[in-house]
């Protein structure tokens, strides 16, 4: 694909992005995004079959943003301590700076807004959504392993539960944030979690 078509390609990833969260999947419509990209139905057709095949392409962005998101704050952490706890607690202050330096509100989460429309989407973009929140919990439950071979918690927990506790932060955290009109709500969140992990993992 040529750079000016790779270009129209992203452009019309990034207006599918702004409406999929905005007004949801089937609330968006191919006519709505080819008019305000500036394409024709057949220019929007060259580069995707159809909507769900637009949601695939979009999923697939997101997926991989979001791991090299991840993975660049844990190698910050690393470089800045050896020892696996406080690598955590600061990539979790790390992610929470980075919320706090958004303008407004968060956008919202794809993968939140196609959960919310499992009926309206097909079955691959359905997969590669459970794919990310996997992605999630085997990123995130990496690092909890790393300290569970230094540290032993106050309670009974194992990692993937924690894991999956910072994805329920961040996604009920965005949730809150928006309908409440409230952008600190997600960074006071993700700090409590930092704080609870800590509190786990410290003896008394």
């Amino acid at each position: 694909m040529s750079t000016k078509g790779q270009a129209t390609r992203e452009r019309l990833l990034d207006i599918a992005e702004q409406h999929f969260l905005a007004h949801g999947f089937a609330g968006t419509s191919i006519e709505t995004l080819i008019t305000e990209a500036g394409l024709t139905k057949g220019g929007f057709f060259y580069h995707f079959d159809g909507k769900n095949d637009l949601a695939l392409a979009l999923l697939q962005r997101y997926r991989r943003n979001d791991e090299l998101l991840f993975r660049e704050y844990f190698e910050r952490a690393a470089e800045l301590t050896d020892e696996p706890l406080q690598q955590m607690l600061i990539f979790v202050k790390l992610f929470a700076e980075g919320m706090a330096d958004l303008e407004g509100l968060h956008p919202g989460c794809l993968v939140a807004s196609f959960t919310y429309e499992w009926k309206e989407v097909n079955d691959e973009v359905r997969g590669v959504t459970a794919d990310i929140v996997r992605d999630w919990r085997r990123i995130f439950k990496e690092q909890f392993e790393k300290i569970d071979r230094r540290y032993s918690p106050r309670d009974d927990t194992n990692s993937d539960d924690l894991a999956d506790m910072l994805t329920t932060i961040l996604e009920g955290g965005i949730t809150l944030s928006r309908a409440l009109n409230d952008p600190d709500i997600l960074v006071r969140q993700l700090l409590e979690y930092r704080r609870y992990v800590q509190l786990l993992y410290t003896q008394a």
